[in-house]
């Protein structure tokens, strides 16, 4: 399905967005509530990573023996349940996924689990997906992983630590990346009760053998707030727009987004509903920035767009992880800002946009079934008409975008 979106405006009033529960913190406490069934969860994702996750955990209760489970396109799937089948004793898996997860590496993470004790081959490439898994009772509680590796690794690692017999002690070597989302997990397993520390470069996660009845809220996903920072970043002074459910002292590292986009003339109070408004309180000088992603590096895609739609610069690095996602999504960015009229360069962890004010119209942006693709285009129609492909890719993670862009004002037509 591609979509047309002709130059909008968004109506300079306070507009309201609810936005599902985070998919990163849904995915870990899916994972977390299939370790200990006491848990409940509130305001879950309705994303199809989510979807793919639960579905999954789920099915070994309605199949024995030897099963194939399709995650299709969504890693972080893939990494925490290929740790969590792992110790599942007796029970014996192939997890598989899209064509593009099969060329997504899984070697550090596996390697990781055989050191530990696990079970785990490959079905076709070495390194890669799909892998067979023959669950095992886990031991060993001491293992060491490359620090500047995606996160999903270590957190699919932390995830399974407390019902491990031992726990878990964890080096990392080198310089971290990431670390907001290690941070995240082990901020979840905290609240749940579990017994952590995270001091210079070891993690230690104890074993907790049952948890009792608890009931966990999900913030709103920080990552889809970024989509509406970007429009009001490239409206009208005096635009604002409330979203919900967001705390002030998320345990989510893109909430940073706050702070980012106050370059970018956009303020941020948060209410005491557990809502944020974002107000377009200036206009920002057409200036370079420059900043450091290795943290938050699914709002790269975002920045950039936002950078180049206001005509300004940026020069952003830490983005390595970016080449192993659901695209390049370095490759990609390039590709599409240079057919709007960019002026763009990237290395293998970095993007550079020199300020211009050329915007071409009409564009057809191509998402590499991405769906941070689609979704951090979509603001520059508050600039030009543009035509997203495959729109339909946002459900991976918001299902309901286009919806909530039409209810603000944006003019959708499918083609």
């Amino acid at each position: 399905m591609n979509l047309k979106i002709e130059k909008s405006k968004v109506e300079i009033q306070k507009m309201k967005i609810a936005i599902t529960g985070s998919k990163s913190e849904t995915n870990r406490l899916l994972l977390l509530q299939a370790l200990y069934p006491n848990i409940t969860l509130e305001n879950p994702s309705n994303s199809d990573d989510s979807d793919v996750m639960s579905k999954a955990l789920n099915s070994q209760f309605t199949i024995h023996n030897s099963q194939l489970i399709d995650v299709h396109n969504a890693g972080t799937a893939m990494r925490f349940l290929t740790a969590y089948f792992a110790m599942q004793d007796g029970k014996e898996v192939i997890l598989t996924g899209s064509s593009r997860m099969k060329e997504r590496p899984i070697k550090i993470l596996v390697d990781a689990l055989r050191n530990l004790g696990a079970e785990i081959s490959y079905e076709e490439k070495e390194g890669f997906p799909p892998i067979k898994i023959i669950g095992k009772t886990i031991t060993q509680n001491k293992v060491s992983l490359p620090a500047n590796v995606s996160s999903q690794y270590i957190s699919a690692l932390l995830l399974i630590a407390p019902k491990l017999e031992n726990g878990l002690e964890l080096t990392l070597e080198g310089e971290m990346t990431s670390v907001p989302y290690i941070k995240m997990t082990l901020a979840l397993l905290n609240e749940i009760g579990v017994e952590t520390s995270f001091i210079e470069n070891v993690i230690t996660v104890k074993p907790k053998i049952s948890v009792f009845n608890c009931k966990l809220s999900i913030e709103s996903d920080w990552s889809s707030a970024s989509y509406f920072y970007s429009i009001v970043a490239l409206s009208e002074i005096g635009t604002q727009i409330q979203l919900s459910y967001y705390k002030q002292n998320s345990i989510q590292g893109d909430s940073v987004l706050s702070e980012i986009y106050k370059n970018f003339g956009v303020d941020t109070i948060f209410n005491g509903n557990n809502s944020i408004t974002i107000s377009k309180i200036y206009n920002p000088q057409f200036t370079i920035h420059n900043l450091q992603l290795n943290s938050t590096p699914d709002i790269a895609q975002t920045i950039a767009v936002s950078c180049f739609g206001l005509g300004m610069g940026c020069h952003l690095t830490g983005l390595h992880t970016l080449k192993i996602k659901e695209t390049d999504r370095l490759e990609a960015l390039k590709i599409e800002l240079l057919k709007l009229g960019a002026k763009i360069s990237i290395t293998n962890d970095s993007l550079t946009i020199e300020p211009f004010t050329i915007l071409h119209s009409d564009i057809e942006i191509t998402t590499y079934k991405d769906h941070r693709m689609a979704m951090s285009f979509a603001p520059l129609a508050l600039k030009t008409s543009i035509i997203i492909e495959e729109a339909e890719v946002v459900t991976k993670s918001y299902p309901t975008f286009w919806e909530d862009l039409k209810s603000i004002g944006f003019n959708i037509s499918k083609l």
